[in-house]
Formats: C-alpha cells, sequence, structure tokens
C-alpha cells in the first residue's frame, strides 16, 4: 500500500477532488441539481435523514468496494478509497467555505458538468476513482475495454435521476440532471481519450524508405512500410503509415509534400493511439496481480 506506485497519482486526485467537491456542492446542490451515481443517493439521504453528503457516500462505498476488489485490483481499491475519503471530505469541509452559485439553473448545470466531469477526469487519469459507482465503471471498463467510462456512467446516471426526480417531484430537475450527465460524460471521455488522441499518415508512394526517413527526421516518429501495388497501373508501391500528433502532422505532410510531390497522402484522426511515445491510460487492471 505504501509502494510508490500508489502515490504517483496523488496530485491529480487533490485536484481532482477539490474540482469534483465544488461541482458538486457549490454548483449542484447549490441549485437543487439531481446528483448522480452514489451522490445522488447521499444526497437523498441527506435530505431524508440529515446525514452529510461526504460520509453518506463513505457508507454506501463500503459494501460495493468489497465486491469489486477482485476486479480492480488491490492498487487501484487502494487508490479509490483514499480518493474517496478526500473527496468526501472536500464535499463537506471545504466546499462550503467557498462561495455558492447563485445564478441561471442551466447554467448552473453547465459548470456542474464541466468542473465535476474534470474533476473525474483527472482522478481516472491518475488510475484512481470516487469510489461507488465509479467501481462499478471501472470495473466494466476492465471487462469491457471497447466502452468508453463517459458511456458507461451516462447509461446508469439516468436511471438515478429518473429515481431522484420522481422522489422530489421536479420534473425539470430531471432534464437538468440529463444535461448535467451528458457533459459530464464528455468532458470526461474528451479529457481522458484526448490524451492519447492522434493522428494517423497514410502516405503512398514509390520510395517508402526515403519518406520513412523523412518521417524519421522531422518528428522522431517510426514508421511502417507495407508493399503494394496500383490497382490500375499494377506498378509497384509502398504504403507509409505513421502516427503522430496533431501539430507532427502539419510537419509531416509538408516535409512529405517536399520529398515527393507525387505521393498521395491521407490524414486520418486516431481516437487512441499507445505505444512508444504516446501516453497509455490504464484502470484497475495492472494491479491485479500487485
Amino acid at each position: 500500500m505504501f509502494e510508490r506506485k500508489y502515490w504517483e497519482g496523488f496530485p491529480k486526485e487533490i485536484l481532482g477532488s477539490v474540482l469534483y467537491a465544488v461541482g458538486t456542492y457549490n454548483f449542484a446542490i447549490a441549485a437543487d441539481l439531481p446528483l448522480v451515481g452514489f451522490s445522488g443517493v447521499a444526497f437523498i439521504m441527506n435530505m431524508l435523514l440529515h446525514i452529510p453528503v461526504g460520509w453518506a457516500i463513505i457508507l454506501l462505498n463500503i459494501p460495493v468496494a468489497i465486491l469489486c476488489f477482485r476486479v480492480l485490483g488491490r492498487g487501484f481499491f487502494f487508490r479509490s478509497l483514499r480518493c474517496t475519503f478526500i473527496s468526501s471530505l472536500m464535499i463537506d469541509y471545504l466546499a462550503p467555505l467557498l462561495p455558492e452559485y447563485g445564478g441561471d439553473r442551466l447554467l448552473a448545470a453547465l459548470g456542474t458538468g464541466v468542473i465535476a466531469g474534470l474533476g473525474l477526469a483527472l482522478i481516472y487519469t491518475a488510475d484512481s476513482s470516487t469510489g461507488g459507482m465509479d467501481f462499478v465503471t471501472v470495473s466494466v471498463k476492465t471487462l469491457r475495454p471497447h466502452l468508453q467510462l463517459g458511456q458507461i456512467n451516462l447509461v446508469y446516471d439516468i436511471g438515478v435521476i429518473a429515481i431522484e426526480s420522481i422522489l422530489l417531484r421536479d420534473i425539470d430537475g430531471f432534464i437538468y440532471g440529463i444535461i448535467v450527465s451528458f457533459i459530464m460524460s464528455v468532458v470526461v471521455d474528451k479529457t481522458i481519450f484526448g490524451i492519447n488522441s492522434g493522428r494517423m499518415a497514410v502516405i503512398v508512394t514509390e520510395n517508402g524508405k526515403m519518406v520513412s526517413d523523412v518521417i524519421e527526421d522531422t518528428c522522431h516518429r517510426g514508421s511502417t512500410i507495407v508493399p503494394a501495388f496500383g490497382g490500375y497501373r499494377e506498378d509497384k508501391k509502398d504504403i507509409v503509415i505513421s502516427a503522430c500528433t496533431t501539430k507532427q502532422m502539419v510537419d509531416i505532410m509538408n516535409a512529405v509534400k517536399k520529398a515527393d510531390p507525387m505521393a498521395f497522402s491521407m490524414i486520418v484522426e486516431s481516437q487512441e493511439v499507445h505505444g512508444d511515445g504516446f501516453r497509455t491510460v490504464s484502470f484497475g487492471d495492472n494491479d491485479k496481480k500487485s
């Protein structure tokens, strides 16, 4: 539990928890917006039983954490447990010290989605979570890697918001809750997967080695040369494939055009790029054997 790897994302957890607390308390609760996930259940417990939201979240987390421990792994579990306490305490003790947003309810919903969503994204990129439904979300992500975290969150958030709105008899709140949930899902996905996003250059040329060298000299990116032949003339061609960042793509295209004016170049957007030179975001899975 005290190994160095368990503390590498701690600054992100702190900053993410602050943003999540501000979005939850100073915007959502201040504007009487329905909360999502365990925060929504905790908010209902606060109204009915007068239990502080933060402590209610902690109580709700215990059984879910025990059930999800095996899937998530020890490292992710302890980081999430730590972050759960941090974010919960910030909701109860730090956020109340800050000004509450008292403006339009729609703007409060937008603020909640952006600020809380950014906070969750920072926490996720630290390979941690705020517990609760996050445990379930990341467990599903671990078992079904092709799904995006924001999409998983959106599905169950709609159900929680619907129940909460019925109990509160607030139809407008249901609409605002959907807005909050949708914005949060977009912010989480764009923040997390934007880290790994990039561009892929697909270049058809008669001199693949030269183009590959140009790419290496221009931005120090590797490339793959695939032998091919033209469909009409059946002349020999090379297809050069290289992944790079958006900024590097401009330099590559200019350099290739200058080196081989006859080359046929395509730029393909890549939502995720993993490997040397690109940052990888993982969730819990890597710690299962720790």
